[in-house]
C-alpha cells in the first residue's frame, strides 16, 4: 500500500492545512512539497497518533478497526456502502463549501484527517478501488494498539448457531447422487425421456468430470465411474466440483436466468465461500439465514468485481424482472450462497435442516467426513412376467446395463424397478444388444433364479423377434359384404389397409375423414364410435 507521503502528494496546500488543523498542528511551510514533508513528519509520531485515535468518534473508530482487521484495506464499494461515500470536489469548491467541517459520511471524516486514502490496487478480481490506511501510518496505529483500535484478529465463524426451530426437521446427507447419476447416464445412453427430469447440476457435474462429452457419453469414463466404490465415486464428483473453473453455480440457480456475454469467476467465488464455511465449527448446527446475512454485511461483493451490480444481465425466472443493483443482493448473491450449501449437501458433505418438512432450509451441519456408505449388497429379484427389482446398494454397473434392456418404473424407497418388454428389447437390439446378454446377466446376479417363462421368452425373442403384437386400429365395419366390395372399388379403397373379414377393414392412419367423404358420395352415412 502507498505510504502517507504518496497518499497525500496529489493534494494541495489547502488540504494539508485542513489535515494539520484536525491534528492540532500548525504548518510553517508555504511551499506544497515542504509542507507535505513537514505534515508527514508530524503525523507519523507515536504520541500524535495515540492522541488522535483517542478522540475519534465511535463510528470512525469502527471504520478504522474494520480496515485494520483486513490488513489495512477494503474494497471501496464495500467500505462506502457501510461508512458512506466521499464527495469529490476541487480546491475552489472545497474552500467555499468547507465539507470537512460537516462531513457527509464517516469516510469524509477520516479522509480529511489523512487516516484513509482511496486508490486502485490489483486484486484477484483485477484492478479495483480500495479504501486503505497509509502503510507507514498503519504500522504506528498497530504499535499504539489501544483497546479501541485492535490489531488484526484471526478469522471467526460468520453468523451464529441454529435455533431449535431452525434445526427441527433434519435432512441427512446421503450419497444418493451416485444412483441418480447412474439413472441419468443410462437415460442418456438410450435416449430415454427421463433424462430431462433431473436438476441441472447433475449433468453439469458429470460434464465437468468428463463423464459426459458433447451431450454424449465418454465410454471409458462412464465405466470407471460406475465401477468405482461409492466413496471413490462421490469423492470424484466432490473434487471435480471444488476445483472446476467451468461449473457455474450462479447460472444453475433455478430462480434466476443469466443472459449476455459477461463473465464471473465461479471457482474463485466458490473457494472464498468454502473458506467461510470451513471456519464454521464442526459438530454444531449453524443458522443459514444468519450466515448469509453476515456475508452480506462483511463481504457483500464476494463475487462482484469492483462491486459491480449493474453490468451482469440477470433476470428473475418467474416474471423476467431484471435484477440490477445492490437492492437485489438477496435474490442473486444471497441465493448463490444457499445454492453452494445445497450443493455440498448433494455431495454428502453436510446435513441440512428446516423448521418442518417441506419448508425452506434454515440450518446446516458440517461433517468431518462423508456419510457412511452402504456396502454393495442385496439381490436382484425377477418375476415370470418380466418385472425386475434392484436394491440401491447393488452394483451401479449392473443397474446401468439392466436399464438399457428394460422399461423403467418409478423407484420406491431403496429399490429400482424395471420391466422387460418387446419395445425395450427392440430398442436394445437397435443398440447392438441381444436378449441372451440380458439373460446371462440375470442368471449370474440372481444365482440362476430366473423364472422359466422369462428364460423362454428371452430365447424366443433372439430367435424370432416379436411373435405377438398389440396395437390400436381404426376399423370400418359394414352391414353387408356387397357394400364392402363396392367401397373397395371406389376412391375410398386406396385408404384401406388389412382386410379383417368380408365386412371389416382397417382404415389407414389419418384417412378417416376422407373415407367418410367417399362413403357420403356413395350415399352411405357412417357412424363414428370412439
Amino acid at each position: 500500500m502507498p505510504d502517507l507521503f504518496t497518499s497525500l502528494h496529489k493534494q494541495d496546500l489547502g488540504h494539508f492545512r485542513i489535515v494539520a488543523e484536525f491534528w492540532g498542528l500548525e504548518l510553517e511551510s508555504t511551499d506544497s512539497v515542504a509542507a507535505l514533508e513537514e505534515l508527514c513528519g508530524s503525523l507519523l509520531d507515536l504520541e500524535a497518533v495515540s492522541e488522535t485515535l483517542e478522540v475519534l468518534p465511535a463510528e470512525a473508530r469502527s471504520a478504522l478497526n474494520a480496515l485494520i482487521a483486513t490488513d489495512g484495506k477494503i474494497e471501496w464499494s464495500v467500505f462506502a456502502r457501510k461508512y458512506g461515500d466521499l464527495r469529490e470536489m476541487g480546491a475552489g469548491k472545497r474552500d467555499r463549501e468547507r465539507p470537512y467541517l460537516k462531513p457527509a459520511s464517516t469516510s469524509e471524516f477520516l479522509f480529511y484527517r489523512a487516516l484513509i486514502g482511496k486508490a486502485f490496487f490489483e486484486s484477484d478480481k483485477g484492478s479495483q478501488e480500495f479504501a486503505y490506511i497509509p502503510e507507514d501510518l498503519l504500522e504506528i496505529i498497530n504499535e499504539v494498539n489501544t483497546d479501541d483500535v485492535p490489531a488484526a484478529t484471526s478469522a471467526e465463524a460468520l453468523g451464529r448457531p441454529a435455533t431449535p426451530v431452525e434445526k427441527a426437521f433434519e435432512i441427512p446427507a446421503t450419497d444418493f447422487i451416485l444412483d441418480d447419476a447412474t439413472t441419468y447416464l443410462a437415460a442418456l445412453r438410450i435416449g430415454h425421456e427421463s433424462k430431462s427430469h433431473f436438476q441441472r447440476e447433475l449433468p453439469a457435474l458429470l460434464t465437468t468430470a468428463g463423464i459426459i462429452k458433447n451431450d454424449g457419453l465418454h465410454p471409458e469414463a462412464v465405466k470407471k465411474f460406475l465401477e468405482a466404490s461409492r466413496p471413490e465415486a462421490l469423492d470424484l464428483l466432490y473434487k471435480t466440483w471444488l476445483n472446476s473453473t467451468t461449473f457455474d453455480e450462479l447460472r444453475l440457480i433455478p430462480s434466476i436466468v443469466c443472459e449476455g456475454e459477461w463473465k464471473n469467476q465461479p471457482q474463485v467465488t466458490r473457494e472464498f465461500l468454502m473458506n467461510l464455511i470451513n471456519d464454521i465449527p464442526q459438530g454444531k448446527w449453524w443458522s443459514l439465514p444468519a450466515f448469509v446475512k453476515a456475508i452480506k454485511e462483511k463481504f457483500p461483493d464476494y463475487q462482484r468485481p469492483a462491486g459491480d451490480y449493474d453490468s451482469w444481465f440477470i433476470k428473475r425466472a418467474s416474471d423476467g424482472q431484471f435484477l440490477r443493483g445492490f437492492a437485489y443482493w438477496d435474490v442473486v448473491d444471497g441465493a448463490l450462497i444457499k445454492y453452494v450449501v445445497q450443493t455440498l449437501h448433494l455431495l454428502g458433505k453436510l446435513h441440512l435442516a428446516a423448521p418442518e418438512e417441506g419448508k425452506e432450509v434454515t440450518a446446516f451441519f458440517l461433517l468431518s467426513s462423508s456419510p457412511e456408505k452402504k456396502e454393495e449388497k442385496g439381490k436382484i429379484t425377477v418375476s415370470s412376467n418380466g418385472k425386475i427389482s434392484v436394491p440401491r446398494s447393488f452394483s451401479r454397473t449392473v443397474r446401468y446395463q439392466l436399464a438399457r434392456f428394460c422399461e423403467w418404473d418409478e423407484p420406491k424407497g431403496d429399490d429400482y424397478f424395471y420391466r422387460v418388454t418387446a419395445e425395450s428389447l427392440k430398442r436394445a437390439t437397435e443398440q447392438g444388444l441381444k436378449a441372451e446378454q440380458l439373460l446371462a446377466m440375470l442368471v449370474k446376479y440372481t444365482k440362476e433364479a430366473v423364472p422359466p417363462a422369462l428364460v423362454k421368452a428371452l430365447k424366443r425373442w433372439d430367435a424370432n423377434g416379436a411373435e405377438a403384437r398389440v396395437e390400436s386400429l381404426l376399423v370400418l365395419r359394414v352391414s353387408k359384404p356387397e357394400i364392402m366390395e363396392e367401397m373397395r372399388k371406389s376412391k375410398a379403397g386406396k385408404y384401406f389397409g388389412e382386410i379383417l373379414s368380408p365386412t371389416a377393414v382397417v382404415v389407414k392412419s389419418g384417412a378417416i375423414q376422407k373415407v367418410l367423404a367417399e362413403l357420403a358420395e356413395l350415399g352411405l352415412l357412417a357412424e363414428v364410435k370412439e
